[in-house]
């Protein structure tokens, strides 16, 4: 008896979507998207300032994008990610369309709908594909777990209200509580 092929989609499906409808494709499967609520929004903003504050005044070249945004992690067409926050050190990666190959760091905040993606899925995907640090921040818990696959891995749950070691960039530490007064 034949087993059910289940489709594989890629890219192209993703760009024919119809306008204004968000997914992502990781290894051929597509992911819908919902929008952000404000308190979504608030955190990548505050965030983003944060860390492009650093950047200015340390005269950095790192650039940082905001979802949407396009991420091809592999050099296949059955992997884009749109990551809440992607920063980007290299800019031989970057072109017109996104980022072609793994962000240095990126940001997620969680959803009630994205919670299994942001911890399972993407925490392997972007892993392997050489992202060298990944936070998922959690409004509802107040926590923030940071992943440093950059050397000796390393990963921590923090709360809002703890200084937040960057690893990619030294001397820099966010307090999320902070950014949201």
């Amino acid at each position: 008896m034949a087993l059910l092929q289940e489709k594989i989609y890629t890219i192209e499906d993703i760009y024919s979507l119809p306008e204004g409808q968000r997914a992502e494709l990781i290894d051929g499967q597509i992911y819908m998207m919902a929008p952000p609520n404000a308190r979504h929004q608030d955190i990548i903003f505050s965030l983003s300032r944060k860390i492009a504050d650093y950047i200015d005044e340390n005269k950095g070249t790192c650039k940082i994008y905001l979802a949407p945004y396009a991420v091809f992690l592999n050099a296949d067409d059955k992997n884009y990610v749109e990551p809440d926050i992607s920063i980007i050190c290299d800019k031989s990666k970057l072109d017109d369309k996104g980022c072609h190959g793994a962000p240095d760091w990126i940001v997620e905040v969680v959803s009630p709908s994205t919670q299994r993606m942001d911890y399972s899925v993407k925490l392997f995907k972007y892993r392997t594909a050489g992202v060298r640090e990944y936070w998922i921040v959690n409004p509802v818990t107040k926590t923030v777990q940071t992943y440093s696959f950059d050397g000796e891995e390393d990963s921590s749950q923090l709360s809002f209200i703890d200084e937040i070691p960057v690893h990619i960039f030294n001397g820099l530490t966010i307090r999320i509580c902070d950014l949201l007064q």
